[in-house]
């Protein structure tokens, strides 16, 4: 689950920051017009082609889409490695936590 979670918060801030809508999106990749709103919604995940071809629309690289601070990648690839070393309860633990701050951030 936290990985729908956290593509569909990622391309929704890449699409915006692009400046399109998530129909205009969906049109121009040939797809559905509520296509690019599924995947946001949660309730679908591109194929891996598909995928391909959102990151070349966003012009970004497919590890740019999953790079979680673009501005600083040697603290992000720190975090990274660090977070590599938890166990998958650890690691749930603290997507909680993660959550739980990014409510108070809003």
């Amino acid at each position: 689950m936290m990985y729908e979670e956290f593509f569909s918060e990622r391309l929704v801030k890449l699409r915006m920051q692009k400046g399109v809508s998530a129909r205009d999106m969906s049109l121009s990749l040939g797809q559905s017009e509520n296509y690019i709103n599924m995947i946001e919604n949660k309730k679908n995940l591109p194929s891996m082609a598909m995928f391909f071809n959102i990151c070349e629309y966003l012009n970004i690289s497919p590890s740019d889409f999953f790079e979680y601070n673009l501005n600083n990648p040697v603290k992000s690839n720190q975090i990274m490695d660090g977070l590599s070393k938890l166990d998958d309860t650890v690691l749930e633990y603290l997507y909680g936590i993660v959550k739980e701050l990014a409510k108070i951030k809003k």
